[in-house]
């Protein structure tokens, strides 16, 4: 999954495609890298990043979702916690909606996904992007974002969401310490076994990366990312959700050379 983000203040690339056309290209080269699926979103999801209201997400998103629809040759998620602005991302041709709140923020979101028959990704979060980093505290990690995982998995089904169209994301840095993160990706295969949906995992550039690469800027821990991407295909997600999609497609393209490699070292 590449990151389309259409924001001025995203942690790693705010504002570089703020404006539509910039955003369009740069969905355009992320497909051509070898994106399966581009995922669009209008409001920064960082730590303390401030709230964007409906009208303005819809106006950074609309047309980007639609032309990327369009013309992209790959399917299009819109990054969002809005029923009105999914509502029109589908409208306009995407296929998927990732909302990093699970359906809490806005409950008919989910409405909107059974509705249109669409994709859903629910994401585990406390608190709000703005007030996550004093929610990071858990007995178990693992066993608790799992249920509360599940949890929302159950609710989109509820509404009406296919149980087959639904992936779950563990929300790595979302309200969770440098060592909750760790633990939950050491703890991928029983995730995925707990929460019983595809995972999906976004880990690229973020924070906690740096901090143990000895608090390394976001533009140097690309290195980091490959090899988180690397783990969780190994280690039972899905999906990733990267930045640099041409680094990250050429690392899982040896992975699959090493597992389909043969004892005489020829690849089948």
């Amino acid at each position: 999954m590449g990151v389309v983000n259409v924001t001025p203040d995203s942690f790693s690339d705010g504002g570089r495609q703020l404006d539509a056309g910039a955003a369009i290209a740069h969905g355009l080269d992320l497909a051509g890298a070898g994106a399966a699926v581009l995922d669009v979103g209008g409001e920064s999801t960082r730590p303390g990043a401030g709230a964007v209201d409906a009208a303005e997400e819809l106006r950074r998103t609309r047309r980007v979702v639609h032309e990327l629809a369009a013309s992209a040759g790959v399917p299009v998620s819109i990054d969002t916690t809005k029923a009105v602005v999914a509502a029109a991302a589908l409208e306009a041709g995407a296929v998927m909606v990732n909302d990093v709140s699970g359906g809490i923020a806005d409950p008919a979101l989910l409405g909107v996904v059974a509705e249109a028959g669409a994709m859903l990704v629910v994401m585990h979060m406390r608190g709000t992007p703005r007030t996550m980093s004093a929610e990071a505290r858990y007995d178990d990690v693992v066993h608790e974002v799992a249920d509360e995982l599940r949890a929302r998995v159950d609710a989109a089904v509820a509404a009406g969401v296919r149980a087959d169209a639904i992936l779950a994301d563990p929300g790595i840095g979302f309200a969770k310490t440098l060592e909750h993160n760790l633990a939950l990706l050491a703890a991928l295969p029983e995730l995925a076994a707990r929460v019983e949906v595809p995972l999906l995992v976004g880990a690229s550039r973020k924070s906690f990366l740096g901090r143990i690469l000895g608090d390394a800027p976001v533009e140097a821990r690309e290195e980091a990312t490959l090899a988180t991407t690397v783990w969780c295909f190994t280690h039972g997600a899905s999906v990733v959700r990267v930045h640099d999609v041409a680094a990250s497609c050429r690392a899982v393209g040896l992975l699959d050379a090493l597992e389909r490699a043969t004892p005489d070292g020829m690849a089948a």
